[in-house]
């Protein structure tokens, strides 16, 4: 069995078409995943919904000097059960992994434990599956030191992985609020000079800008419940700038914060805003087309000029060799 693995391992022909398989189904799951896109919405939303529903829970709880509501999902029995086992709440918590899930939109108790149930799987994962392979069916021609390096580095890249795909979660999520944030802000200013309190600007808002991005709705949403039921209406404004990590979300909640505190009109300062935040995007925009030439030039050095020669030269070098 490991022989057959092996020879098929280094077959060209096998290896090509498994390739193209995993490229033929990536392309497929490219185009389909965008027919699934309601369902994801709608499930989206009724989470947020249901997010708010435990904040007006423990608010209502808290005032009356009950027992705490827990706000957050029950994690899975399984994965629970391991983290308590291996403490691992104690060896690999850290708070910063905590508010990044918070800005991936992870919210509650239970992705953080699936989070470090993760770390502590992976580079498990990872190390015996290198070993399996370096040892058992590469048979590969190098002294044990190395080998032993690259299993102790195949961990390595498992205890990073969830970081790794962390950090792309938060920064798409940043980009679907960074594009759409400078027009909820336009429809911010509407709201709120035509006479709605900031509170239902904020509910008008999140409802008018889910097509455009679902990230800046789910936080606008979560924004109007606290704001509903927060004693200090600042946290609200704090949370939100947390939970983005954006600075021009953070000039509007330090915006919003002075207004509460002081009395000052918002429409002017909220104008302003949404033109900075506007030009920014902009700004990004020109930056990524200015920057395009200089990545097309490998490219085109690599796979356009080659068939360029080939199609210009070629039929002058078939003659040359048939004169020959």
């Amino acid at each position: 069995m490991v022989d057959l693995l092996v020879t098929k391992l280094h077959d060209v022909h096998f290896m090509t078409m498994l390739l193209a398989a995993i490229a033929a189904s990536a392309t497929v799951y490219t185009l389909v995943m965008p027919l699934f896109a309601g369902e994801g919405l709608s499930k989206r939303m009724k989470a947020v919904a249901s997010e708010r529903e435990r904040i007006r829970q423990r608010e209502r709880e808290r005032l009356n000097k009950s027992e705490k509501v827990s706000l957050r999902q029950t994690p899975k029995q399984l994965v629970s059960r391991v983290v308590e086992d291996f403490n691992l709440t104690k060896w690999l918590a850290q708070e910063a992994a905590r508010d990044k899930l918070i800005m991936a939109g992870y919210r509650g108790q239970a992705p953080y434990i699936t989070f470090l149930f993760a770390r502590m799987v992976a580079p498990l994962v990872l190390f015996v599956g290198s070993v399996v392979y370096v040892f058992l069916i590469a048979h590969m021609e190098k002294s044990v030191p190395i080998k032993i390096g690259m299993c102790v580095g195949a961990a390595y890249a498992g205890l990073q992985a969830p970081m790794l795909f962390l950090k792309n979660a938060i920064s798409k999520r940043q980009l679907s609020i960074k594009r759409a944030f400078p027009d909820a802000l336009d429809l911010l200013l509407i709201c709120i000079e035509s006479g709605m309190s900031v509170e239902m600007a904020f509910r008008k808002v999140a409802t008018e800008i889910v097509g455009q991005s679902i990230a800046l709705s789910e936080e606008f949403t979560l924004t109007t419940a606290e704001l509903s039921y927060l004693q200090d209406r600042k946290v609200a404004y704090e949370n939100l700038a947390k939970r983005t990590g954006l600075e021009g979300v953070k000039s509007v909640c330090l915006a919003l914060q002075q207004a509460e505190r002081y009395g000052t009109p918002l429409g002017q300062s909220l104008r302003v805003m949404a033109q900075e935040n506007r030009d920014m995007r902009m700004n990004e925009a020109e930056k990524k087309a200015a920057a395009l030439p200089p990545k097309l030039t490998v490219p085109m050095i690599l796979f356009f000029l080659p068939v360029l020669f080939v199609v210009i030269l070629g039929p002058t070098g078939i003659k040359i060799s048939e004169l020959h």
